[in-house]
């Protein structure tokens, strides 16, 4: 129900007699009726009035419904993979005792769900549907973007904490969801219940008849939730640096200086292991403040300063770019006044006419926000470069294995020919290489077979049979 005007995509009244009206079974059939549901849930708030067009239908629900497939259908994989059946796992919805051994991971994905619960119910009784959606898509988010791959290892080593709490949460999704996207949640809650035939003695058989989930307080854990978020957002900006730079994630760097206080900076510590796995660095360092991962360099502005100085601009820009950066700070600050010497002549500023131009330390990286900074050494020796082409290759293997059809849990016997370098990165970390693609063994031959691929430039042959 919309209580403003449909419109087209250029924003015209949707009317007869313009010719733009889309007839809605023509998007059903094309979209179906979960994603028209889920659009006009969530698209904007239904006062609003509604542009419309099916390609931004498109856009804006596959975008969340193909996270929300790709984390289930990541779990049936792996638990296929292990075999694992409903009669394995306790109870489905997302209240009851807490998986054996839970990670702080599980905890987090556990305690944020119980806050997801809260936010819809809240939102559904004041019939917000809008925000109750999109606290859905955020929390599908969250789950696929970090808590599926920061424990892609746990799952491929059948951990089973790892498989309940990502069960738990699915099926916490699809009961709130259920409303929105009746098909599609009950589509995922029937299958991880095993189907009406084969799912708990005491559980419904549809998602459309389980009881509306409730918070469980003793799931929540709020500290936690805030450790994560710091977490979070070291490792975001740690990639931004990387990416800045021109880094490939599969580089091996030395180390992340990180700046954090208080318990901000201890929530990271008892991460410490998880943040560098994900930065991939060595080792983790923290400052206090963002001033000791930077240089502050003046820099005059020439639109405001061009008109007042005219051609003694060059010697105000020389006496600007000579002022000292913390006085510059105390202006903007409201702290000083700032002023310079020309000609012998004294001229304020204003804190607008100049700027401060952050300026890493030389062989750093930093990518700063808000007053959280992360700064990755780029420097990298001979050790390094080498790991570095071992993760490509691990890369290039695993890709092989996948265009050879091989599921995920077949052993390889595996065979590398190509650049010397590569070789030799590939020999230093063999039993890394051979753990991470499940190889059985690894023979090195200059034989001209097997599939050949380009690694950081060089040439590799990769020979794939089943072990």
């Amino acid at each position: 129900m919309c209580f403003g005007l449909i419109l087209d995509p250029d924003g015209q009244k949707m009317s007869k007699s313009r010719g733009n009206v889309v007839d809605p079974w023509e998007v059903i059939n094309r979209h179906g009726a979960d994603a028209f549901r889920w659009y006009y849930f969530t698209a904007q708030q239904p006062w609003a009035g509604y542009r419309f067009s099916t390609d931004t239908l498109g856009d804006t629900v596959y975008g969340f419904f193909t996270t929300l497939w790709n984390t289930y259908s990541f779990w049936v994989l792996y638990a296929n993979a292990e075999s694992l059946g409903p009669e394995d796992f306790g109870k489905p919805l997302a209240t009851g005792d807490p998986p054996l051994d839970p990670t702080d991971l599980d905890r987090w994905a556990l305690s944020r769900l119980q806050g997801l619960i809260r936010e819809v119910d809240e939102s559904m009784d004041a019939y917000d549907c809008t925000t109750a959606g999109r606290a859905i898509a955020a929390y599908v988010d969250a789950l696929s973007n970090w808590y599926v791959r920061l424990s892609r290892r746990r799952f491929w080593e059948g951990d089973r904490a790892a498989f309940e709490t990502l069960r738990r949460c699915l099926l916490g999704v699809t009961a709130l969801l259920a409303p929105f996207t009746p098909f599609l949640a009950d589509e995922i809650y029937t299958n991880l219940m095993g189907g009406a035939e084969e799912s708990f003695a005491d559980a419904p058989d549809s998602v459309h008849l389980v009881d509306f989930p409730t918070v469980d307080a003793s799931l929540e854990d709020h500290g936690l939730e805030t450790g994560v978020e710091a977490a979070r957002r070291a490792i975001e900006l740690g990639r931004a640096a990387r990416a800045h730079a021109k880094v490939r994630m599969r580089q091996p760097l030395r180390k992340a200086v990180i700046v954090a206080r208080g318990g901000e900076r201890e929530a990271i510590e008892q991460m410490e292991d998880l943040v560098a796995g994900e930065l991939n660095v060595k080792e983790l360092e923290f400052v206090s403040e963002e001033a000791e991962l930077v240089n502050y360099e003046v820099k005059p502005n020439y639109r405001a300063l061009g008109p007042r100085f005219g051609s003694l601009m060059p010697k105000a820009a020389a006496a600007v770019e000579a002022l000292e950066p913390a006085s510059v700070a105390d202006a903007a600050a409201g702290n000083r006044k700032l002023g310079i010497s020309v000609d012998g002549a004294e001229h304020e500023l204003q804190p607008e006419d100049v700027s401060l131009v952050m300026k890493p330390l030389d062989g750093y990286m930093v990518e700063a926000e808000a007053g959280r900074a992360v700064a990755l050494a780029l420097e990298l020796d001979d050790e390094l470069r080498r790991e570095g082409l071992a993760r490509e290759i691990v890369h290039a293997v695993q890709n092989a294995r996948r265009e050879a059809g091989l599921d995920v849990t077949d052993r390889i016997q595996l065979t590398l020919g190509g650049d010397p370098e590569l070789l030799d990165a590939a020999r230093a970390h063999e039993s890394y290489l051979s753990g991470e693609t499940l190889a059985t063994s690894v023979g090195y031959d200059d034989a001209d077979r097997g599939t050949e691929t380009t690694v950081d430039g060089r040439s590799l042959r990769i020979s794939v049979t089943r072990a």
